[in-house]
């Protein structure tokens, strides 16, 4: 039976653990640790939560790993499980050669994205934000190089301008999964891992978003700033400030030609599109919104709450 240790964070990992853990026994292999980053403090109350991937672990009651560094301790606790093999999406962190080393088939990783394009920590917020009409899966050898190693299993993803990054990354983690099941299986049987193919082409880099990254700027065209809402959905978000006051803008759509307005005006409601925004290029019909401190409220409920919206100029 070949052991792999899953290491990832957030909940479209979870979903991949899931999978991965359903499959298991048919496939020849077992998860025999889970390494995810410790519980994070969030709230008024600065209580510490768990990663999903913490919690689909314990559900699961697999052994789990929430380290602050993958330091020597950690490495002789990860040793005690025996794991053949690590498999990894999304966990945040470079691994080491004295970590790798722990594994007899090396390490893989899932990746959104078609490497070398979009290497880095926000591939798929990327391909979203930059109004790609494809972008894609692939499953790659781990090696000391951010995102470097030899492809093991790559797919175009086509886009149809409609996904969130939120809606992209769970299908990317639902697909990959079977990716990786396919390749943990054949080392099962045949005792080794698969040669890669290296990568062609230039590499591309993502960055870290902050919530900065998520302020509207109106000036922009309405298909930009559409793109901007779903790359950041739903981490960041996206928001504006309406009266100095911010305001989250949590879906829209381009809709139509622009008004003679200065862009961030709010030039109509129309109770089938939504409230009309002016941008730099065409109207942006905003469908979901939410005030500071307030409930997310359809443009219809939030219309209804509101006088003299309309007029009104975000910045």
């Amino acid at each position: 039976m070949l052991h792999v240790l899953y290491a990832g964070s957030p909940e479209p990992s979870a979903r991949t653990l899931e999978l991965l853990y359903e499959n298991a026994a048919s496939s020849g292999y077992e998860i025999a640790g889970v390494l995810t980053n410790p519980p994070s403090t969030q709230g008024r109350h600065k209580e510490l939560i768990p990663t999903s991937v913490a919690r689909m672990a314990k559900e699961k009651a697999l052994p789990l790993f929430m380290p602050e560094h993958l330091d020597g301790a950690l490495r002789e606790r990860i040793a005690a499980v025996n794991p053949d093999i690590l498999v990894c999406f999304a966990y945040g962190h470079i691994f080491g050669p004295k970590f790798l080393s722990l594994f007899r088939f090396g390490g893989i990783n899932l990746h959104p994205s078609l490497l070398p394009k979009y290497r880095g920590c926000t591939p798929v917020n990327a391909a979203i934000l930059n109004m790609d009409c494809e972008t894609g899966i692939t499953v790659q050898k781990i090696v000391q190089g951010m995102d470097e190693g030899d492809i093991l299993a790559q797919e175009v993803v086509h886009l149809n301008g409609l996904e969130t990054a939120g809606s992209l990354l769970l299908y990317c983690a639902e697909r990959g999964a079977g990716f990786i099941r396919n390749i943990l299986e054949t080392v099962a049987k045949t005792g080794k891992l698969q040669e890669g193919t290296p990568q062609k082409g230039i590499p591309s880099y993502t960055q870290m978003i902050t919530k900065e990254n998520g302020r509207i700027d109106w000036t922009r065209t309405a298909a930009e700033i559409d793109a901007q809402i779903r790359a950041y959905t739903p981490e960041p978000g996206c928001w504006t400030t309406e009266n100095e006051v911010p305001l989250r803008i949590l879906s829209a759509h381009p809709a139509g030609e622009a008004a003679d307005a200065l862009p961030g005006t709010v030039v109509s409601f129309d109770r089938k599109q939504g409230i009309l925004v002016q941008t730099g290029g065409g109207m942006l019909a905003v469908t979901m919104l939410q005030r500071q401190a307030k409930k997310a409220m359809d443009a219809v409920s939030f219309m209804n709450g509101v006088r003299d919206f309309e007029g009104t100029v975000l910045k």
